[in-house]
């Protein structure tokens, strides 16, 4: 027998209990306190360690039983079939592998067997289970634990979706997915503020409570709807395939999902589940991924059940946007304004669809209010490129010999004797030394950015080679640099040498005020901060002259920006640098809106890809017509543009009440 590490062991009892615990609040009580994609990464952790050590595996692990147990002051139900939860895969080669099993399992009763596949959504919802005697409803009950589920009729009977009577007297049990839709979410989260009670989180808690509520008047008043999926019994023949089943369940009166697709191969069930990940987050019900079954009903008979799960269907999740991983260190970043980020690093995860091992924790606050420690293991968030976030500590799993993190009292990346120091009234460290490498780095990594002066060719390593060669100093050198300068750094021929110049001169021409406001770094400045003061001032001169009142005074700038303005315009040493940069480039004005301003007084915040227009050009858009755009979701916010592989700006909308606008809905709205 392999022998297993002890703290291999520990660890698996650790997830084991974990799972099992945050499980039960999930299944039971309907209470989420980490994420459904937080529990899929405990347990495929949990999973993993028992495929190495098979001897390990506990008789109450997840990965062998269906989760839950039914409430005490609910009516029990005993199942009359059994109800399965599925596998889970998390990537097209985990899907491949299922097309693989399936095949191996059909070889030997229907030899070279090519089944074809049924590609269904998988709705975020509460699974549900109807019994029709002669066609009328009889029970509806919850999933429970498999064996006994809850017996929720009277509320399953509020919902118009659900039919009361059958088109024929058959005997029938039934499979499907209670749900509430994202604009009802909206109304009732819109009616609790008025009450000042606190927001539902989401539309999936949202249904299993009012499922769950003792008064059907609650249920009711939710407006949940149902979808049926599956048939479990039934007093007449089974269709034959899983396609043709839908079609019954149809023809009965049950409300079936539209998007479903049947496919030959398995590689079409894998563009199926690429097509609605991109698209799923735009309907009005929370897909977390696709079911792809075996189609052929024969086969799916042969291939039947493992202990916990059928083999002939698997559930094909989304890239989740929570995984959890293990903090093997925090170390330190310097920005361009000297300000210290730590950073986690931890054991590289897949999650939303790439794999990372660096986390944001912001700040000191952050990092006492999560508390996290080395060798905790921590929910991580990310939503497209952005760099992940520590959500959430996983504390049931902490290593005894863990200590509380201490800030340190310096950083070697600050230079100098690496002193660091609180920004007066904010959470943030600095450094002493203004002079850093690190934030001198930073700095030219920004001001030859897309969102800054946008210098094709000429990036954060090209910076780095400069300044390593003391070639540029500050922003003003980099306009004099001749084609010889460049044939000194590594990796420079004469043409790229040519190329690099002409990038940096085309730069220098009409540079708009507002991104060279940005490019230089200074504090508290970012792009929208800059637009106000261009739009405002409208010239450096206008701007470098103003009072801190003057600042003060505009729309948006409050103390501390206009108090950190003020100061870099009166620092000789900036102002001399400018002096020179003004000789090398040339500033454009900003133009002066003109026409209507349709969109004066609503904000807008971009999340996820568009198709038509990058996020840029569609802020510039809504700037144009009179709105502004920002980057965070507040109560505040007037629309959430979602996009492809929108992130958590869309739930958080979603929470607040705030309107969600597709792509098109958008550009509709401004093209009227």
């Amino acid at each position: 027998m392999q022998a297993i590490p002890k703290e291999t062991r520990e660890r698996y009892r650790k997830l084991v209990d974990t799972v099992n615990h945050y499980r039960r609040l999930y299944h039971v009580y309907d209470r989420e306190e980490i994420p459904e994609a937080a529990r899929d990464s405990l347990t495929k952790e949990l999973a993993e360690i028992e495929k190495e050590y098979p001897s390990i595996v506990a008789a109450d692990s997840p990965t062998q039983r269906v989760a839950g147990k039914p409430l005490p002051q609910f009516k029990k139900v005993k199942h009359t079939v059994t109800q399965w939860s599925f596998n889970d895969a998390f990537t097209p080669d985990d899907l491949r592998d299922f097309d693989n099993r399936v095949k191996r399992f059909l070889k030997e009763e229907f030899g070279d067997a090519q089944p074809t596949y049924l590609n269904e959504l998988k709705i975020d919802g509460l699974k549900i289970v109807l019994t029709y005697e002669k066609g009328v409803l009889a029970v509806a009950a919850t999933r429970g634990d498999g064996e006994v589920g809850e017996d929720v009729t009277q509320n399953i009977r509020t919902i118009e979706s659900v039919p009361l009577a059958l088109s024929r007297p058959i005997d029938i049990v039934v499979e499907g997915e209670v749900w509430m839709s994202s604009k009802n979410l909206e109304r009732l989260n819109a009616e609790r503020v008025k009450n000042g009670e606190p927001l539902y989180a989401n539309p999936r808690n949202v249904a299993a409570g009012s499922i769950r509520q003792l008064d059907p008047a609650i249920a009711a008043s939710r407006k949940l709807d149902c979808f049926i999926y599956d048939v479990a019994r039934t007093s007449e023949p089974f269709p034959p395939t899983q396609e043709e089943e839908l079609t019954y369940l149809r023809d009965l009166g049950f409300k079936v999902n539209p998007h479903h697709a049947k496919t030959d191969t398995i590689e079409g069930a894998i563009a199926f589940w690429e097509d609605w990940k991109k698209k799923g987050r735009h309907q009005e019900y929370w897909i977390d991924g696709i079911v792809v079954k075996v189609n052929e009903r024969a086969y799916e008979q042969s291939l039947g059940y493992t202990g916990k799960a059928p083999r002939f269907a698997i559930a094909f999740k989304f890239p989740a946007e929570e995984a959890t991983t293990v903090v093997e260190d925090i170390v330190f970043q310097v920005g361009r304004t000297g300000v210290i980020t730590p950073v986690a690093h931890m054991k590289p995860v897949l999650v939303a669809g790439s794999t990372v091992s660096r986390a944001t924790l912001h700040n000191e606050d952050e990092i006492k209010r999560l508390d996290v420690r080395i060798g905790d293991t921590v929910i991580i968030r990310k939503a497209g490129d952005v760099i992940p976030d520590i959500v959430q500590v996983v504390k049931e799993l902490r290593p005894k010999s863990s200590k509380p993190f201490v800030w340190p009292k310096r950083v070697d990346a600050c230079g100098g004797d690496g002193t660091i120091e609180r920004v007066p009234g904010q959470a943030a460290w600095r450094c002493v030394n203004k002079e850093s490498p690190e934030r001198v780095r930073r700095m030219w990594e920004h001001f030859v950015s897309r969102k800054a002066l946008d210098i094709d060719g000429v990036g954060e390593k090209v910076t780095a080679a400069l300044l390593d060669a003391g070639l540029i100093t500050t922003f003003d050198d980099l306009f004099t640099l001749q084609e010889g300068d460049f044939l000194e750094l590594e990796g420079f021929a004469e043409i790229s040498s040519k190329k690099a110049v002409e990038a940096i001169h085309g730069a220098a021409k009409d540079v708009p005020f507002a991104r060279l406001l940005t490019a230089l770094s200074i504090d508290h400045v970012g792009e929208e901060t800059a637009r106000d003061l261009a739009e405002h001032f409208g010239t450096l001169e206008k701007l470098k002259d103003a009072t801190e009142e003057e600042l003060i005074a505009l729309d948006g700038i409050g103390a501390v920006v206009a108090k950190s303005v003020h100061e870099w315009f009166k620092d000789k040493k900036n102002t001399a640098m400018l002096e020179r940069l003004l000789k090398e480039i040339t500033v454009q004005k900003p133009q002066k809106k003109s026409g209507a301003q349709p969109l004066k007084g609503k904000t807008f915040v971009f999340t996820g890809g568009l198709e038509s227009m990058s996020r840029e050009e569609a802020g510039e858009r809504v700037r144009a017509l009179g709105g502004s755009v920002s980057g965070s979701v507040s109560a505040q916010t007037s629309y959430v543009v979602s996009g492809e592989s929108s992130g958590s700006k869309l739930d958080k909308a979603r929470s607040l009440g705030v309107q969600i606008l597709s792509e098109s809905e958008f550009l509709k709205r401004i093209a009227g």
